[in-house]
């Protein structure tokens, strides 16, 4: 996914009302721009440190700009956009990057699934292989050289997993892909810690037969892919 024009560089001021962020740019000015992330983003609200942002030229928008990436102390890059996490996995699959998920003729997202008012990430299909539902989670927090999802408690994510074991229990295919929008996370597992409930739930679901797959993204200013598998532990 090449970014063009690239994204802009700024420094963090502070994030408020959960969707806000001021950062000050190279000429000193400062301006507000859109945060698209309703996560903790435990290690990623330091003033100080350098983002980047994207700019749209929808004039129906109340903040033209958007925050994009982060980089930490030790110089990791981490992708704040989650939506941007659906593209990557996509453009991966198309790309047959995630060969877990080769084979399948046909590609649709925000399908409405299951019995709780869903709508998949990605549903694949083939005339043989069948269906294959697979959500999608952006994993970047990181702590103590361990990435750890969720990083706040999401019952929307417990939600997914029900859905997900409803689909393997009438032979669907299942998979939970994390991907991983960290350079600095090398695995991830389940945020005990944080939402004890998902991570009740997660164990269960692979105990049910829901794949859990994760991916790291190669992240720079100008571009963001998927390059390798990590593991996911357990």
């Amino acid at each position: 996914m090449l970014f063009t024009p690239p994204f802009e560089q700024g420094i963090l001021l502070k994030r408020y009302k959960r969707f806000l962020a001021d950062i000050q740019l190279n000429d000193g000015s400062q301006i507000t721009i859109h945060c698209p992330n309703t996560g903790s983003m435990r290690n990623c609200l330091f003033p100080g440190h350098k983002v980047w942002f994207s700019t749209s030229d929808n004039p129906k928008r109340k903040y033209a700009h958007t925050w994009e990436q982060h980089q930490n102390d030790e110089g990791h890059i981490i992708g704040i956009n989650t939506g941007r996490a659906n593209e990557l996995a996509t453009e991966a699959i198309n790309n047959r990057v995630i060969t877990e998920l080769s084979g399948y003729t046909s590609l649709r997202r925000e399908v409405k699934y299951g019995n709780e008012n869903s709508r998949i990430d990605i549903l694949l299909e083939d005339e043989a292989k069948g269906r294959c539902y697979i959500e999608v989670k952006s994993c970047t927090l990181l702590e103590e050289s361990q990435g750890y999802f969720p990083d706040a408690v999401t019952s929307r994510g417990q939600k997914h997993l029900r859905e997900l074991m409803q689909m393997r229990s009438e032979g669907h295919r299942a998979v939970l892909l994390f991907v991983v929008q960290h350079t600095g996370i090398q695995g991830v597992t389940a945020a005990t810690h944080i939402d004890p409930a998902y991570s009740t739930l997660l164990y269960e679901a692979k105990q049910a037969g829901v794949e859990i797959l994760a991916y790291r993204a190669e992240l720079s200013p100008d571009k963001a892919i998927l390059t390798q598998a990590c593991p996911v532990r357990f």
